[in-house]
């Protein structure tokens, strides 16, 4: 599978690099190709990677990851060129500085933002839960890490649940792409007690599941 990574930073280049370690053409999407960070990415991507602009990037993948700044976002998109038919995965996070909090939320998301700024695309939030140390390394001692995914494109969900299992995830739909509007919320959740409250970073959550019982 082709896909274009925007956004090459902590989330975009480790999704990008995990792809193309199992076999994906990724293209790393960068303002300019000759940025220090480009031929670095590259040589850790190995040979099933390459380097574009951010409209090679997008042009190039059948499937195309938005992890940018949320700052960003719009601006990055409206530069990239024609995504009509593409599965946009959003991995953003409406983040207020200090991780104080969302800078918006309740009746709308940045998922749907983005399916509004990416006119026609086949947007699905995913990667936006879960750190880009967990997407590096999925392995924990008492099972997989639960991925939850959104959208309104089942063949679109379809793929990207597909590639979150290739990853080790434990992919779950979460139904429509107003979904982000709790999935934006859970996302901080694992920040915040990342990032502030001492839990550290090597913390993922697990779904677990038992057999209905009869009533």
């Amino acid at each position: 599978m082709k896909i274009g990574i925007i956004g090459s930073g902590n989330v975009g280049g480790t999704l990008g690099k995990a792809f193309a370690r199992i076999g994906h053409e990724v293209t790393f999407g960068f303002r300019s190709v000759d940025d220090p960070q480009a031929e670095a990415l590259l040589a850790q991507a190995g040979n099933s990677a390459k380097i574009g602009t951010l409209a090679q990037a997008a042009e190039a993948g059948s499937v195309v990851v938005l992890a940018t700044p949320w700052e960003a976002a719009e601006e990055v998109l409206t530069s990239t060129g024609d995504l009509a038919g593409k599965i946009l995965i959003d991995a953003t996070n409406p983040l207020l500085p200090g991780v104080a909090g969302l800078a918006i939320g309740t009746t709308t998301s940045a998922g749907e933002m983005v399916a509004r700024w990416a006119k026609g695309a086949r947007v699905v939030k995913a990667f936006n839960t879960i750190g880009f140390n967990i997407m590096a390394d999925t392995g924990f001692p008492d099972g997989k890490p639960a991925l939850f995914y959104c959208g309104d494109d089942a063949e679109a969900k379809s793929v990207v649940g597909g590639l979150a299992r290739e990853l080790g995830f434990d992919a779950l739909d979460a139904g429509p792409l107003t979904q982000c509007r709790v999935l934006e919320p859970f996302a901080l959740l694992w920040i915040s007690l990342a990032m502030k409250y001492g839990y550290g970073r090597d913390i993922a959550f697990q779904f677990m599941r038992r057999p209905a019982t009869a009533k």
